[in-house]
């Protein structure tokens, strides 16, 4: 249970950490509070979360990104964790690096509410390098929570293998006529991707949510 008098700092860095949970639905990075709260040096927020962690008001996991967690009467609902697992290329196809994703590390992970997803079983989250499903509200820098799905359906957001080429990329897919496959880029400056060989398309995944990188 909290136990120690806050400085004004403190209070107003709890009070945008609950802000933030309530409007995205997962925690600030420390960037973020520091913006908000006026505070230039990363490591003096990072002091101020450690005094909140020691008084009880929060939680800290730093092996997880965004990895804060209110406690007592400020705690958030219960989050998910969910792997982030690696980079996705949302524009040109690009080279899958070592036969995957590009891993970032086993501990490597995003926790969101479950207002977001209800449960994580089959998750797994990448983050976008690109730009070109920008008309789909997806821009680089931002992360895609991904679920494994083999039965896609014409429109979905997908991260798509080209096993003829070793490359991945993020689009929309559709089956057209004569079995040909259509990568469809949200950004109009794009063209779309076909390929005649649809068994040269293996769909790894497809997005159920975004995070927004601020």
């Amino acid at each position: 249970m909290p136990k120690g008098k806050l400085s004004a700092r403190q209070e107003a860095i709890l009070e945008f950490i609950a802000e933030f949970f309530d409007e995205q639905g997962f925690p600030p990075t420390i960037r973020e509070i520091g913006t908000a709260c006026d505070i230039s040096s990363t490591s003096v927020v990072n002091y101020n979360l450690d005094k909140l962690e020691r008084e009880g008001y929060l939680t800290r996991s730093r092996e997880v990104s965004r990895g804060l967690r209110l406690t007592g009467p400020l705690a958030a609902p219960g989050l998910v964790r969910v792997p982030l697992v690696g980079r996705i290329v949302a524009g040109e196809p690009a080279p899958v690096p070592a036969g995957d994703f590009g891993i970032l590390g086993a501990d490597e992970a995003i926790e969101l509410t479950r207002d977001i997803v209800t449960e994580s079983d089959d998750l797994f989250a990448l983050e976008v390098k690109g730009d070109s499903m920008i008309d789909d509200l997806i821009k680089d820098g931002d992360i895609v929570i991904m679920r494994p799905h083999l039965n896609w359906h014409n429109g979905d957001t997908v991260a798509v293998w080209l096993t003829d080429k070793e490359e991945t990329t993020l689009k929309r897919i559709y089956k057209e006529k004569g079995g040909r496959i259509r990568l469809q880029p949200a950004n109009p400056t794009m063209e779309p991707i076909y390929i005649d060989d649809p068994a040269s398309v293996q769909v790894q995944g497809r997005v159920v949510a975004v995070v927004r990188q601020m």
